[in-house]
């Protein structure tokens, strides 16, 4: 259904490979935060673009955006309900010389700004999966090097009746089409925070490999229907009675089973995780 595709196009958009918070929050030279318009019904196309001095993101939910800003998973914020399904586009442009590691802190001050955000962090105890390295070892490819090199970021989705594409840049994406996710260039952080999405609780990455790897999951087409189901709620999708029915009695089986075949392992664990807890927001921004 249109709606869970939506959703699957959001899973990753949020993992931008910012790779550091810088100490101070500098600002954008400007910006325009805007509503999106209507979803097509039959293909969208969503992301974070950042080429040069100028940033772009189209389709994003309050609740990507900020966990882009504070480098945090969707599962590690709380707030008001319209957090997770207002969405808006952004277009800004960067200081002259400004490195794109300091992109979080401007969307920080962006969103305080506009949207007058109070919040507070506090830590919380969650049932999680802890993604550990199987018994019998890796049963997967590690990718080739990545000679490539630049300052551009391009964090996108796109998908159709056909499947959807998600891109991280730097030939780094992954698919879900035909029962089936594969994965290109893949660090276990992104591909802790993929599984999230589509399981009853946060995955955490405790395998400590630092490569990335290319992979496939295959699932029965109905594990594959609870799976999408669950990306949609996650993604603040609202779904129709008849949708919500189908995950009556579903388990995480398929899943556990799926991920098993690539020589990892979801351990039952519980682990203490910051949250940011939202205590103020606007629903619209100030004027551009």
């Amino acid at each position: 259904m249109t709606t869970i595709r939506s959703a699957m196009l959001a899973l990753a958009v949020s993992v931008a490979a910012f790779s550091q918070t810088p100490a101070s929050r500098p600002e954008f030279e400007v910006a325009s935060i805007r509503p999106s318009g209507p979803t097509p019904p039959e293909r969208l196309s969503i992301g974070l673009h950042i080429d040069g001095a100028q940033v772009t993101c189209n389709y994003l939910s309050l609740k990507d955006y900020l966990g882009m800003a504070y480098q945090v998973k969707l599962y590690q914020i709380s707030g008001p309900d319209f957090i997770a399904t207002s969405r808006f586009d952004i277009a800004a442009k960067l200081p002259a010389g400004t490195p794109r590691d300091q992109v979080p802190g401007m969307l920080q001050a962006l969103f305080e700004d506009r949207f007058h955000m109070k919040f507070h962090r506090e830590t919380k105890d969650f049932p999680v999966y802890g993604l550990v390295i199987g018994k019998g070892g890796l049963q997967m490819k590690e990718s080739a090097p990545d000679a490539e090199t630049g300052d551009s970021v391009n964090v996108t989705a796109s998908g159709g009746r056909g499947g959807t594409t998600v891109s991280l840049g730097k030939g780094s994406y992954f698919t879900f089409a035909n029962n089936r996710i594969e994965g290109t260039k893949l660090t276990m952080f992104q591909f802790a925070d993929l599984l999230s999405r589509f399981i009853d609780r946060p995955v955490v990455e405790m395998t400590q490999l630092k490569g990335a790897y290319d992979l496939t999951l295959e699932f029965s087409p109905e594990d594959f229907r609870t799976m999408m189901i669950r990306s949609a709620i996650a993604a603040g999708v609202v779904l129709p009675p008849e949708a919500m029915q189908l995950l009556v009695g579903a388990s995480d089986e398929g899943l556990v089973n799926a991920v098993q075949t690539l020589g990892l392992k979801l351990e039952s664990r519980k682990a203490p995780i910051e949250v940011l807890a939202i205590d103020k927001m606007e629903k619209m921004p100030t004027e551009n």
